[in-house]
């Protein structure tokens, strides 16, 4: 086992930009009104528990269907980059369909909200050039945050307020930008060679 300190934070921080559970505050608490309560030690778990199994699983389903993991990273990508285009722009791309299912903290919350296509899609993604310990790691300390994000959603909106909300997302927006388009680079270039 190597721990890289780096490789965690780095790993941390795009999953972070990714989940946006911080742009995500709004949702949270119009869910919190419709629904009346949101377990959040549910849905921080049941989150963490589909990140994992889909880092590990992840790979052996893309074998069986026929696709490496350069080919998976630079589709992730793209993946970011448009993630990344709705938050910078305040844009929606990708539309959900509503829906209010018996357990808000399951669905939509902790899948797709948190674990979604575009944070599964970046675990295989890092996977591709990360050591899977330090992934794990900056997996549960996302889980965490989320969980306390979770916890304390409207003392956060009363805090920040909804222009602090808009202003880190654009940020992280603008970070997951760069990333997506050094992790096009890094893979096309294996992908091409």
């Amino acid at each position: 086992m190597e721990l890289n300190f780096k490789e965690i934070f780095t790993a941390f921080m795009i999953l972070f930009a990714v989940i946006d559970i911080i742009g995500n505050i709004p949702i949270i608490i119009d869910l919190r009104k419709k629904v009346g309560h949101i377990q959040s030690e549910k849905a921080s778990l049941i989150a963490g528990v589909i990140m994992i199994v889909f880092l590990f699983l992840g790979n052996r389903i893309l074998s069986l269907i026929g696709i490496d993991v350069n080919s998976f990273a630079v589709a992730g990508a793209f993946i970011l980059f448009f993630i990344a285009l709705e938050m910078i722009l305040g844009i929606t791309l990708y539309k959900d369909d509503e829906n209010t299912a018996l357990t808000a903290s399951v669905f939509p919350l902790a899948f797709p909200l948190i674990a979604g296509p575009g944070s599964l899609t970046t675990l295989l993604s890092l996977r591709a050039e990360f050591r899977i310990e330090n992934i794990i790691i900056a997996v549960i300390i996302n889980v965490i945050f989320i969980y306390i994000v979770l916890k304390t959603s409207t003392k956060i909106e009363r805090l920040i307020g909804q222009n602090g909300i808009n202003i880190i997302r654009k940020v992280f927006g603008v970070v997951l930008l760069a990333i997506a388009v050094k992790l096009f680079a890094h893979n096309i270039k294996a992908l091409l060679a």
